[in-house]
């Protein structure tokens, strides 16, 4: 598999730019397969006759010093792909000037208050080609913003990514920053315990990265770490999840580092547990076929999840608020760190704004919380009590991007300040 392609990244840190850069990208991917003894290696760097000469042999030497694979599943079939371009012309040939005046007018919206974050730019084209004559080849192009405004006492945030850096408006991210930093400023404690909560977008994602390295995975199924029950209501009945790369406004490539051709899979349907994320190896040892959710370097970890679309609900923002009787709204969740995989309990931080609802009225912010929870529970049916109606695009680990609304839970359990 080949990667290349340019990239741009311009930082600001104290209302200013301090960095700018730009980079092409140029990436190869190879495995060997000689009679059952398999090897891979990634390359960055000049694509001349020299240097992919060298990788070659060193990935039959490599090769050569392994120990036969009993599980090696063979190479991707010729099979015919999906007709996605997740492409936008402008992107890819946008300028560092663009950029900065996004950062302009996030820094003006943003009305006085410290500012920092960052505008980035990517586009590459891929291509995938295996010696049993299987050929694919696609383009992606993104941009993401991502900034912050501060007080003496809060953070804001504030972060979008698109197929198209014309989607992108600076000024509306700044005023959104910084609205959520006054309004967080000054916070007070608030005693630890389970609360109704409002989720933001980016609380969202975190929760199925969780979901889906742990659960969703078919390695995690195979090891027995798995929450998961196919064919079982384990959701809320107004979850539904899919991975699905056709979707007009999803960014990325319609194939796996295996060639293997991305389908729109339901991993959840109406709070039901309908499919697994496969990649050739985890498929073969469970008698499926390949999702196309093969990542590299994932050999020993199995499958990652890539587009994934948590449908929308019919709620507004003031409506997810105004059906809160006491609980809080929460901005980030970070250094969440998994503590059981089979009961998907995690812990970790809010940040970034969190505010006391009462009512269906925010009434004050208050500090920073821990929380342990476990996520299947909280998505569980009955739990999630609205889904929010817009959804936003935001990027983690492993290339994944996940395309996501606000929820409204019944009962989150915090259990201490950030300090404790």
């Amino acid at each position: 598999m080949v990667r290349w392609g340019f990239s741009g990244l311009t930082r600001f840190a104290n209302s200013f730019i301090h960095q700018n850069v730009a980079e092409e990208l140029s990436h190869v991917f190879l495995r060997v397969a000689l009679d059952g003894h398999v090897a891979s290696l990634g390359f960055d760097g000049p694509r001349d006759a020299e240097h992919l000469g060298r990788l070659v042999d060193n990935a039959i030497e490599a090769a050569g010093a392994q120990p036969t694979d009993p599980d090696w599943p063979g190479l991707t079939p010729p099979a015919r792909g999906i007709l996605v371009d997740h492409g936008d012309e402008a992107t890819a040939m946008w300028t560092a000037d663009e950029r900065a005046r996004r950062v302009a007018d996030f820094v003006a919206a943003s009305r006085g208050l410290e500012t920092a974050g960052f505008c980035s730019t990517s586009a590459s084209l891929v291509q995938f080609q295996n010696s049993d004559g299987h050929i694919l080849a696609a383009r992606t192009t993104h941009a993401t913003f991502d900034g912050i405004a501060r007080t003496g006492t809060a953070d804001g945030a504030a972060r979008k990514s698109a197929v198209g850096i014309e989607k992108l408006d600076g000024a509306t991210l700044g005023a959104r920053a910084s609205a959520k930093a006054r309004t967080a400023s000054d916070p007070t404690d608030l005693e630890p315990g389970r609360y109704e909560v409002i989720l933001e977008p980016e609380c969202v994602s975190n929760i199925l990265s969780f979901l889906l390295a742990h659960g969703f995975n078919g390695k995690a199924v195979e090891d027995g770490r798995s929450f998961v029950r196919l064919g079982a209501q384990q959701f809320d009945a107004s979850i539904t999840l899919r991975d699905d790369v056709t979707d007009p406004v999803m960014v990325g490539i319609p194939f796996d580092v295996e060639g293997t051709p991305k389908r729109p899979l339901d991993l959840v349907s109406g709070g039901v547990t309908k499919a697994l994320l496969h990649n050739r190896r985890t498929a073969r040892k469970a008698g499926a076929e390949s999702t196309g959710h093969a990542v590299e370097g994932g050999g020993s970890f199995g499958a990652a999840g890539a587009n994934l679309v948590l449908s929308a609900g019919a709620a507004s923002t003031d409506e997810l608020i105004a059906g809160v009787g006491r609980g809080l709204l929460v901005t980030d969740f970070w250094y969440t760190r998994i503590l059981d995989p089979k009961t998907q309990v995690v812990t970790g931080l809010t940040r970034n704004g969190v505010w006391l609802v009462e009512d269906g009225r925010i009434v004050r912010p208050v500090t920073n919380m821990r929380f342990t929870q476990s996520f299947v529970d909280a998505l569980a049916p009955g739990a999630v009590r609205a889904v929010g109606s817009e959804q936003a695009l935001l990027f983690g680990g492993w290339d994944s991007v996940y395309l996501v609304p606000a929820l409204h839970l019944a009962s989150w359990n915090f259990t201490g300040g950030a300090k404790g």
